[in-house]
């Protein structure tokens, strides 16, 4: 119910969208949080991976009853397996008609993920978006998931976390999506995230509303950049400013000698390819984009 898709151009979730589900857990009185990050199955998910940032604990599939293993879903099981992260089956879309659980149960098995009717250890849960059908029982399961794994973090200490996504918006300037995975982020924080630093000057949380403070696995929005952070980079807590800038400018100098590295190969490739094909045609293109990733 979050409806994350019908804001996105086309009805598609392009952007990472991070936001929690607060549910109840059945037979108990007690509250639980998840926080979910919505992401597409494109290269920026690709890339986020690359740079080793595990920002998920658990990675849910979500595969269509009536359609087949995609290429983007086994790209996706190679992500997951890369990181080293575990695995629940989402299968949805089971009040289709031409819905078929065992036909994408067998497709499933060549990429090692066997349910545990058929002997295996994955989680497979059989979900209906539109009516809500198995949708308690996927977050109990990821919950009970949560305390098998013993996922644990602490709001004690400097903060550090993940960002998401960044943009620029008029009359904010830089926005930075972060997700804490540890200690407490406040306003006012001085922090050093890839080549980029700043201090916390606003903060919000996924629907816009002000907040003071974010603690583990709380993603918040926010402000007080000195320029438009890396997708997938490391976000970390600093005592002071000077530390922050100087540590940003390290990294940008670093990044430059690499680059020009970098150029000077590609020179010498691009002239190699050029003598093995003299009729290359160049298209060039301009990308308009709204958000880094």
């Amino acid at each position: 119910e979050t409806d994350v898709v019908s804001g996105e151009a086309g009805g598609i979730t392009q952007h990472i969208g991070a936001y929690q589900v607060e549910f109840v857990l059945s037979g108990t009185k007690e509250k639980k949080s998840i926080t979910f990050l919505d992401t597409p199955g494109h290269e920026a998910f690709t890339a986020m991976r690359a740079r080793g940032a595990h920002c998920t604990d658990i990675v849910i599939l979500v595969v269509a009853a009536d359609d087949n293993v995609q290429p983007q879903t086994i790209e996706a099981i190679n992500h997951a397996k890369a990181a080293n992260v575990p695995i629940i089956v989402a299968i949805n879309k089971i009040d289709r008609p031409q819905a078929d659980i065992g036909k994408i149960q067998q497709s499933l098995l060549e990429h090692e993920l066997i349910p545990e009717n058929l002997g295996g250890s994955t989680l497979f849960v059989n979900v209906s978006a539109t009516r809500g059908d198995g949708v308690d029982e996927l977050l109990e399961i990821i919950q009970l998931q949560a305390e098998v794994l013993e996922l644990k973090s602490t709001s004690k200490g400097m903060s550090r976390g993940v960002t998401i996504e960044s943009k620029v918006r008029r009359g904010q300037g830089t926005m930075g999506t972060v997700l804490v995975q540890r200690g407490l982020l406040k306003i006012g924080d001085y922090f050093v995230c890839g080549s980029t630093y700043g201090r916390v000057r606003s903060m919000f949380n996924e629907y816009g509303k002000p907040k003071k403070e974010a603690g583990p696995s709380i993603p918040v929005e926010i402000s007080g950049w000195s320029d438009q952070p890396e997708v997938g980079e490391q976000f970390i807590v600093i005592e002071d400013e000077r530390t922050a800038r100087q540590i940003a400018e390290e990294r940008t100098q670093q990044q430059k000698e690499q680059n020009v590295g970098k150029q000077q190969k590609m020179q010498l490739d691009n002239i190699f390819s050029q003598l093995d094909d003299q009729e290359q045609i160049e298209l060039r293109l301009l990308i308009k984009a709204d958000v880094q990733g």
